[in-house]
């Protein structure tokens, strides 16, 4: 495929499905869109647009390749441990004083719910524990309608729980043959939904009403996107925050300059940033907050 023919291919996604990957990296698209021409056995680009249009269904395999659905439960467990021992008791010492019982969590890029799901089994075991009765609501977002629908219904692989504890696997899973199934207390806790983080309509999910999230998870998802898109993604990620919230990025992942003044990393060990609760802002997106 020359450099380039990716671009009617991203257009006719956006025209078709309103999925906008043209922040994406070109060599990224370019590479995955021909995985698909060459599993279809289609000659060239040109054969597999008019393949994409004969046959609808496509869209869905494409868009399986384009959105990397590789995940597990509890996927760097160093960060789940520091965001159980730390970031949560943190969080919900702050909420005892303000006489707050509500926690808001969104996972941006879900995949396959592996993610939403870790952190609702940390938060349940902490409420059990401290016998707290708090309003929880997760919400987890991913472009990809297909990985969702298998999110919903939480049946997993073994690999997918390789990091998962003996304890608390035996208490929230149930083992299906070659798989593994997790409870519905734990599946009830979160809403999953259909949300690209380049819609330039809304900075959070819009069942989420108005954000407010206490922690946001967007581990490895800006390494797809350029330098323009991440800081429009980030500026999502800010506003959706509430102050002194938490933002969980993936191990290779840091604020775009932009937003450095705006967070300060709570740790070396991990990639947990705190929204600065001065409010601090620099640079490319002040003069469009203010507006």
């Amino acid at each position: 495929m020359r450099t380039g023919n990716h671009e009617i291919i991203v257009n006719y996604l956006n025209q078709t499905r309103g999925f906008d990957f043209s922040g994406c990296r070109t060599s990224m698209i370019a590479r995955r869109v021909n995985q698909r021409v060459s599993f279809t056995k289609c000659k060239d680009f040109r054969e597999y647009f008019h393949y994409l249009k004969k046959y609808p269904e496509e869209l869905e395999n494409l868009i399986d390749v384009l959105t990397i659905n590789v995940s597990c439960f509890f996927r760097d467990t160093l960060a789940f441990e520091y965001i159980a021992k730390k970031v949560l008791p943190t969080i919900i010492s702050q909420k005892k004083r303000s006489s707050d019982n509500s926690l808001r969590v969104w996972s941006a890029g879900c995949s396959m719910g592996e993610e939403p799901y870790s952190v609702a089994i940390l938060i349940n075991e902490l409420f059990k524990k401290e016998k707290l009765n708090f309003d929880v609501n997760i919400f987890a977002t991913d472009i990809d309608g297909k990985a969702l629908r298998k999110a919903q219904k939480a049946v997993y692989p073994i690999q997918s729980i390789e990091n998962v504890k003996y304890r608390l696997l035996k208490k929230y899973f149930v083992s299906k043959k070659q798989s593994f199934q997790l409870i519905s207390e734990i599946r009830n806790l979160v809403s999953f939904t259909v949300y690209d983080m380049l819609d330039k309509r809304n900075y959070a999910p819009p069942e989420s009403v108005f954000g407010g999230f206490d922690i946001v998870f967007c581990r490895n998802v800006l390494i797809y996107f350029n330098a323009k898109y991440q800081n429009l993604i980030f500026d999502k990620l800010y506003r959706s925050l509430t102050v002194d919230g938490y933002l969980v990025l993936g191990k290779v992942e840091i604020p775009p300059a932009d937003y450095k003044s705006r967070f300060r990393r709570v740790n070396n060990c991990c990639h947990i940033y705190q929204k600065r609760s001065d409010g601090r802002m620099t640079g490319f997106n002040e003069s469009r907050m203010e507006r």
